[in-house]
């Protein structure tokens, strides 16, 4: 296995984002959780349906994620992931053991990375062992919500694709056109990652609306502050194939997996290179706000209820836009020219052992091949493009690894490196840097000491395949 020749984050270094995580962030998404499940216990105890096996249960589910926001708090030991016949739980609980044996097994002292995703595991973990919590989705409404406030630029972006139609067939002429064009989807998909609901506790719809901006003069203003700008070879390895498969390892749910399927409509619909696209959810409820199967399929089909974005006011003809953009993905969906490799039925929890279910362990990407081998062959074999959206796919790229901030992508993928072509496209909410200058890294160190996690920061990282 590939040993980095560098340490991983933790939060041990108080002046750190880490240790701000630890002692803040993550205890305001468990009190979060603790809300929620408040408000469906009693709304089912108001409602008088006779369910009180699942109310005592949502009271013992309560119980624990408080008792695990205290242990948080006062640097307890992590316990073991309970076997609850989900996936990967010797895969936790072994490296549990190995931290143990280094000290470095409570929440102020294991490796970020790892304490982060052991986190959602264990939350997972409880409902997985309920019989009528079992399905349940802690961040569902969060993320509900926050798609719904989004209305304002989801209908700006369908009334610009619709335009594009009248232009397909000049578009299809002029390659230079499209290469214009595919750089403001790259764009909007790189930023669209502005919304993650683990960052972003407190967001009104004039802060969402204001992070969602994505229109030609915010992206040129916007382009100051890409640090790694791979976007012309991304597109030269796009123009390489014809009828190619890309694949998405999505981030977040809403807003930014809608602009993933745009772009993913722009390289199927007006571009001759892609003729299928490939979608990766999260099996589980995932870092607040990543996607599930579930969260897929609710998207388009939410898009398509002329009621779920009204507060935003459209007009006619924006809401027409949007239906005719969303009606063709639902058919591409159909046809099987965009697809899950799950069923998007797969109930939360479900799909165990299928490879879909390796993008929940706390393990880098460097050992892919080895870890997952039939996922690796397929991406290897069949993927003209591998893209990895957003903060967390980048840290598990790198390893999370202290590297030295001119460290190429290259090395920080380890041997992953070469094995399709991948791109990154991520804006900066973590520390973990590479491929930027150090001089353009110092002077930001200087004047903004927050730029390796403010989100204002982004990177455009690709890797070839090699020969």
């Amino acid at each position: 296995m590939f040993e980095a020749p560098y340490p991983p984050y933790d939060p041990t270094d108080k002046a750190g984002f880490p240790y701000e995580t630890v002692l803040k962030r993550w205890p305001i998404i468990l009190a979060g959780v603790v809300d929620q499940l408040h408000r469906e216990n009693h709304n089912l105890f108001v409602s008088g349906s006779g369910q009180e096996e699942k109310i005592e249960e949502g009271t013992k589910f309560i119980e624990q994620i408080s008792r695990l926001k205290y242990e948080m708090a006062r640097d307890h030991a992590l316990q073991p992931i309970p076997d609850d016949g989900g996936a990967h739980v010797a895969t936790f609980n072994t490296e549990l053991d190995r931290l143990a044996a280094l000290s470095k097994n409570t929440w102020y002292t294991a490796p970020w990375l790892f304490a982060e995703c052991y986190l959602y595991r264990l939350i997972r973990a409880f409902g997985a062992q309920t019989k009528h919590w079992v399905a349940y989705d802690p961040f569902l409404a969060q993320k509900v919500d926050a798609f719904q406030k989004s209305g304002v630029s989801i209908h700006k972006i369908a009334t610009s694709i619709r335009e594009l139609e009248d232009e397909k067939v000049k578009l299809e002429g002029d390659p230079e056109n499209l290469k214009v064009l595919f750089r403001e989807m790259i764009q909007m998909c790189l930023w669209g990652n502005a919304t993650d609901l683990s960052l972003l506790t407190n967001l009104s719809l004039s802060d969402i609306e204001h992070l969602q901006s994505v229109g030609k003069d915010a992206q040129t203003a916007r382009q100051a502050f890409i640090l790694k700008d791979d976007q012309d070879t991304v597109w030269k390895q796009i123009q390489s194939v014809t009828d190619g498969r890309v694949d998405f390892v999505l981030d977040n749910a809403g807003f930014e997996l809608f602009t993933d399927l745009v772009f993913a409509d722009f390289l199927v619909t007006y571009t001759p290179h892609v003729s299928k696209v490939v979608f990766h959810p999260k099996l589980i409820p995932w870092f607040v706000s990543d996607v599930t199967p579930h969260d897929f399929k609710q998207t388009i089909d939410l898009l398509l209820d002329a009621s779920f974005l009204s507060a935003s006011s459209p007009s006619e003809a924006e809401k027409d836009d949007l239906q005719h953009m969303v009606t063709r993905w639902k058919d591409y969906v159909e046809k099987g020219v965009f697809s899950l490799p799950v069923p998007q039925e797969t109930p939360l929890g479900g799909g165990t052992g299928s490879t879909a279910d390796f993008w929940t362990t706390s393990l880098p990407y460097w050992d892919l091949k080895v870890h997952v081998p039939a996922l690796w062959q397929d991406l290897h074999e069949n993927s003209s493009l591998v893209i990895f959206k957003g903060d967390l796919n980048y840290r598990k790229l790198t390893g999370d690894i202290v590297w030295p901030v001119d460290t190429s992508f290259e090395t920080a993928l380890g041997p992953l490196a070469g094995s399709f072509p991948l791109l990154s496209l991520r804006t900066n909410k973590a520390d973990v840097v590479v491929g930027v200058d150090k001089q353009v890294a110092a002077k930001l160190d200087s004047s903004d000491e927050k730029w390796r996690v403010n989100g204002r920061y982004a990177l455009i990282s690709f890797s070839a395949k090699s020969d």
